[in-house]
């Protein structure tokens, strides 16, 4: 097995059955790796999205003392009002019920099991060390966050028309 990047056109990725000999098997295989990094990097704005609309159903005390998990708001929570605001005033939110809250819940971890097989196998195509399949994951990744981006942004901007 080759343990330095190598530009050819022959790699057996991931299984035995995706053995690759020639070039119009490489574009199809770059192309494949290129798809499922851009559906990575989208199913990581959507298990945003299913967090978000989840604080959403949440009253306004509990998602005031939740921190964003990092610098940027991804989530509804930092576009509520603060602790003394939302003491202030009554709220008509309604908690989310035991059964939604668990189906939520085991949506997200089914969710989460994908998202880390497949950063897993997109890993171990990497390891291949092929030039091109390299490539198209570095690409696809590019392309996956273009496209998504957007997407957080207008989630942000859904949460704050619905509030």
């Amino acid at each position: 097995m080759q343990m330095t990047f190598y530009a050819s056109s022959s790699v057996t990725l991931l299984f035995d059955f995706w053995d690759v000999h020639g070039p119009a098997g490489m574009v199809l295989s770059v192309f494949l790796v290129l798809l499922l990094t851009v559906f990575f990097e989208i199913l990581k704005v959507w298990r945003v999205w299913l967090s978000s609309s989840s604080n959403l159903a949440q009253p306004p005390q509990a998602l005031a003392n939740d921190a964003p998990p990092s610098g940027r708001t991804e989530s509804c929570s930092a576009l509520d009002p603060s602790p003394s605001e939302s003491s202030l005033t009554p709220t008509e939110s309604q908690p989310q019920s035991p059964r939604s809250s668990w189906l939520l819940h085991v949506i997200q971890t089914c969710l989460q099991i994908v998202q880390v097989t497949l950063g897993y196998m997109l890993m171990l195509c990497v390891m291949s060390y092929n030039v091109w399949i390299f490539l198209g994951v570095i690409l696809g990744s590019a392309l996956g966050y273009f496209i998504s981006f957007p997407l957080l942004d207008n989630m942000s901007l859904y949460c704050r028309v619905r509030n």
